[in-house]
């Protein structure tokens, strides 16, 4: 584990200093429809050109836009749930946070996106569990200063950045 690095993979113990994460609010006041085409295929191509219907982001995602935010992703722990460095996470905090949950956090000063294991909560601890092999579990005991933000319910991400391809 990367123990002493700032990014989202890690928890800084005290001493450390961490900016604040670039966190904003969900603006649902406007509305933006775009169509919604039938089908893609992610095989053999298929054609569709019919629009089912229309989209509008804050009406069909945003379902607690008082208590919805979004939050910008620096680090690696989280890849292996489809979650990558400058990704953008939605979070609510109205949404039931629940086992097995991916979920932002406030730990010991430091801020992180990781899935919540409650499974040991009769043993007096629960569990921040990143989606890389690279990042060890963090322990969250009564000693440590913790608070869940709130549960992803999405991520964005620009894919015109992105190159895939080997």
């Amino acid at each position: 584990m990367n123990q002493g690095t700032v990014d989202q993979g890690t928890v800084p113990r005290s001493g450390m200093i961490m900016k604040e994460p670039e966190i904003r609010k969900a603006e649902v006041s406007t509305e933006l429809e775009l169509p919604m085409y039938d089908a893609i295929a992610a095989g053999f191509p298929i054609t569709s050109d019919y629009v089912a219907e229309r989209l509008d982001f804050n009406r069909d995602f945003i379902k607690h836009p008082e208590s919805t935010f979004y939050v910008r992703v620096r680090g690696d722990s989280m890849e292996e749930a489809g979650i990558f460095d400058g990704d953008l996470c939605v979070v609510d905090k109205a949404e039931e946070m629940e086992h097995g949950n991916i979920v932002a956090a406030y730990v010991n000063g430091g801020f992180t996106v990781k899935y919540l294991d409650t499974s040991t909560r009769d043993q007096g601890f629960i569990r921040l569990v990143p989606a890389n092999k690279d990042f060890k579990p963090f322990i969250i005991d009564s000693s440590d200063e913790f608070t869940v933000w709130g549960k992803v319910i999405f991520t964005i991400r620009d894919w015109r950045k992105s190159h895939c391809l080997p």
